[in-house]
């Protein structure tokens, strides 16, 4: 009874995972419960294999596309849609076994008895060819074309769709037409045929598009200009210029009063003057007598530092929930003043943000009120706070962030706490960054690589490494007392690098 399938079209449905298969059995094993399909199609693409071999519990349905003519008789009608039900041994598998059992009915759909030729012979039934046999004759044209055919047509269909009975001429013979209309092989006529590019190309004349559009163009110019008497608008324009135009920009938008200081650079090209320190001494008072007091400067300053402090420890790539057991070490050198209250600042902001911070401050029996009140929010963070030099880490840090220096009091680079704390940061091996550094006249006692300013900055060495200018929140207004025409070089960020001109 198994050979009797064999040389039928079949289609197996193998789940969602394995998909469809359809091709012609070349064997069915009762004893191994497989089945194997001849030059096979998986999912509507043919198989690079000549054969596949299915076992019973991989197999979720079959589905008969074609009988073996030898093996079932098909009976005559006379009418033109009737239809016959053949029942065959075993033509579905089912999912435990693999022997054929009772299956559903076939409909095998019956053409309308052909008229006798001459001689009385009565010719075979033509039925329509079946999805692999024409893809196995396509295999053998000449030309090579290669078509695609629509894998669920109604000689294949899916796992999920029932094969349709075809009673009466709408379901049958009608529908069988339209499938031989988009499906058959009445396009291979048509595919045969190269086409010809040579001859195609050669009916176009690029010469005589060309001048026509270019006489358009001319026509159209006149009517474009007469917008605007006696305005001469170029009918073609280059790659780098734009239709509308621009204003001219500026990229000195900021002047001082004192000519001669030293001028930095954008990234964007806009020139940023410096200013001397008296300069921005004046501008720091009237910025406070308009209500920037020096506590909302001391925490911009330290938001903007904090920032910049922590791009250079890397960011996002190293402040991560995953890299808790490598947190950055920073090490903040502050002295008893106004740049040291700065650092305070930036220290707390970067002990937030889980950055393990080692504040130095030597101890005065007198602090400032805003060193005391920075003081007292440190303390609140977790934050190590030393005096003595000796309690700083003896490995390299991440950070050093150096607000010893200050712009009035010069004595202090005499004292042994800064001398000490200025050795420490030489010797240790951590890049260091400068907070509001003094201005070029007066030595730079610990070698910096990024220095940042306040508002507008400040004539500062070369050893005060890259400049950066942070924004404090200054006032156009309040620049324009002290004599300074003022437009924002800051675009979207707070913190800009600065080039020397």
């Amino acid at each position: 009874m198994a050979s009797d399938w064999i040389g039928c079209l079949v289609s197996i449905h193998c789940g969602p995972t394995l998909g469809v298969y359809q091709g012609e059995v070349s064997s069915v094993d009762q004893t191994s419960q497989t089945i194997s399909l001849r030059l096979p199609f998986h999912n509507g693409v043919k198989c690079t294999v000549p054969e596949v071999t299915f076992s019973a519990m991989d197999i979720k349905d079959i589905k008969i596309l074609e009988i073996r003519k030898s093996s079932t008789e098909v009976p005559k009608q006379n009418g033109p849609d009737s239809s016959s039900t053949l029942t065959p041994h075993g033509g579905r598998k089912d999912k435990g076994g693999g022997a054929p059992g009772n299956s559903a009915p076939l409909m095998v759909p019956n053409k309308t008895e052909p008229k006798t030729q001459e001689g009385g012979v009565s010719p075979v039934p033509h039925y329509s060819k079946s999805y692999g046999e024409r893809h196995m004759d396509m295999a053998v044209q000449s030309k090579g074309f290669r078509r695609r055919h629509n894998s669920w047509s109604s000689s294949c269909r899916g796992p999920n769709q029932a094969t349709p009975k075809k009673n009466g001429l709408k379901n049958g013979g009608h529908m069988k037409n339209k499938d031989d209309e988009c499906f058959g092989d009445g396009m291979e006529d048509v595919l045969d045929e190269d086409f010809d590019f040579e001859g195609n190309l050669a009916l176009f004349d690029k010469a005589a598009v060309f001048s026509e559009i270019d006489s358009s163009e001319r026509r159209g110019s006149g009517a474009r200009s007469r917008g605007t008497p006696g305005e001469q608008t170029p009918s073609r324009y280059r790659h780098d210029e734009n239709i509308l135009e621009a204003k001219p920009v500026v990229y000195r938008q900021i002047t001082v009063p004192q000519n001669g200081m030293k001028e930095y650079s954008t990234d964007s090209g806009l020139v940023v003057p410096s200013i001397s320190f008296e300069l921005h001494k004046r501008l720091l008072a009237a910025a406070e007598s308009h209500g920037l007091s020096l506590e909302r400067r001391l925490e911009m300053t330290g938001v903007c530092a904090s920032q910049m402090a922590l791009t250079l420890l890397g960011g996002p790539n190293r402040l991560t929930p995953k890299n808790v057991h490598q947190r950055p070490t920073v090490a903040l050198l502050c002295g008893p003043h106004v740049q040291g209250a700065q650092g305070i600042s930036c220290g707390r902001h970067l002990a937030n943000h889980e950055v393990e911070v080692i504040l130095f401050l030597p101890n005065f029996v007198k602090m400032l009120e805003a060193i005391t009140s920075e003081l007292a929010l440190f303390g609140k963070t977790g934050g190590k706070l030393v005096s003595n030099v000796k309690d700083l880490p003896e490995t390299p840090v991440d950070l050093v962030i150096n607000c010893l220096d200050s712009h009035e009091n010069g004595f202090l680079r005499e004292q042994p706490w800064y001398k000490a704390a200025a050795d420490w940061a030489n010797q240790n091996r951590a890049p260091v960054l400068s907070i509001d550094p003094p201005v070029s006249g007066q030595a730079h006692a610990v070698e910096a690589k990024w220095s940042l300013s306040l508002g507008l900055p400040l004539p500062v060495s070369e050893d005060a490494g890259r400049v950066y200018l942070c924004d404090i929140g200054i006032p156009r207004q309040v620049f324009q007392e002290v004599g300074i025409k003022y437009h924002s070089p800051f675009g979207c960020k707070f913190v800009i690098p600065l080039h020397s001109v």
